[in-house]
């Protein structure tokens, strides 16, 4: 239940060009795979942060790393890095920041959790069960204009106003408390297939995004993360599906140009300068990496580096 495969490892520690006494930090712990891989590459003065909302993560990971004393270990959310970053730091530089923005195994495996349409657990999606509202409660009181938005944008679902309606239908009659529930009645109202998908795929996506806020979440990262580097620093970003890259795309591209009142200056201020320099091209896995782990096909890393 607690296994998974990281992603890109090789691609993304080589991006983070690893330097044997520096700190650095893993926002997306998950269960730790891209976490012993940094502190495999560190020396005995190496230094990691890793961080994860999730408790079952966090608590999988104190068993795993037991002893290790080149790690801190917090239970937090990602947005919240550059805070955290020199609360535990003790005024070391941060060479690097790695984002994973994908669900970790155990969280798709595991029903409890209620993010995966394959098998039938309760309505949650959260993941902190600890804060916030599970998705049944929201579903519950949502109306059918904002479900439909929902879905239709985090989801990208060309079906999201019957998929709205069919479910605030549904409600009438019973609650919608059941992922196998929610996902067969989507799979009625969706009419045609993308191959090789569920037809709640989508909606599921939306929702679980939705009610954890991971694009606000994502900005806020960050623009943390950017904060927390020393100059020279890298910041390496692994996403799953297009509205996380095209966050990430535009944030890097943004912060990476001459601020536009600055161009006609003669002398340009520090704080107009770019903060970022983008390292290379985009990186997908190998044919190889998707044979071993089919959940890494959509993968894409991008990298920075600060400048200023």
């Amino acid at each position: 239940m607690d296994e998974h495969i990281p992603v890109l490892a090789d691609e993304a520690l080589g991006a983070l060009a690893l330097e044997p006494g520096g700190y650095y930090v893993d926002a997306t712990f998950g269960r730790g795979g891209h976490t012993a891989l940094l502190l495999q590459a560190l020396g005995p003065e190496g230094r990691v942060l890793a961080i994860d909302r999730d408790p079952q993560a966090v608590a999988a990971g104190g068993r795993r790393f037991a002893g290790e004393m080149r790690l801190a270990l917090v239970h937090a959310s990602f947005a919240d890095i550059g805070a955290l970053v020199p609360a535990h730091s003790g005024g070391r530089a941060c060479r690097g920041v790695l984002l994973d923005l994908g669900v970790s195994s155990p969280q798709l495996d595991d029903p409890a959790r209620g993010f995966s349409f394959r098998a039938d657990g309760p309505l949650d999606m959260r993941m902190d069960p600890t804060r916030g509202e599970p998705v049944c409660a929201w579903l519950a009181r949502a109306g059918v204009d904002e479900i439909r938005e929902v879905i239709a944008t985090l989801g990208e679902e060309r079906f999201a106003r019957r998929v709205a309606q069919a479910i605030v239908a549904e409600r009438r009659e019973r609650p919608i408390e059941r992922t196998r529930e929610l996902a067969e009645l989507v799979a009625r109202a969706v009419r045609t297939r993308e191959p090789g998908k569920h037809p709640a795929t989508r909606t599921f996506q939306a929702l679980r995004m939705y009610a954890n806020d991971e694009l606000g979440q994502l900005e806020k990262a960050l623009t943390g993360a950017v904060l927390s580097l020393a100059t020279g620093g890298r910041l390496a970003v692994i996403s799953f599906h297009s509205l996380e890259d095209r966050l990430v795309k535009h944030f890097m591209q943004r912060e990476s140009q001459l601020d536009p009142a600055a161009a006609s200056l003669p002398i340009v201020p520090p704080q107009l300068t770019p903060r970022l320099k983008r390292v290379g091209r985009k990186m997908r896995p190998s044919r190889e990496e998707v044979a071993r782990n089919p959940r890494a096909r959509s993968a894409l890393l991008r990298v920075a580096e600060k400048v200023i």
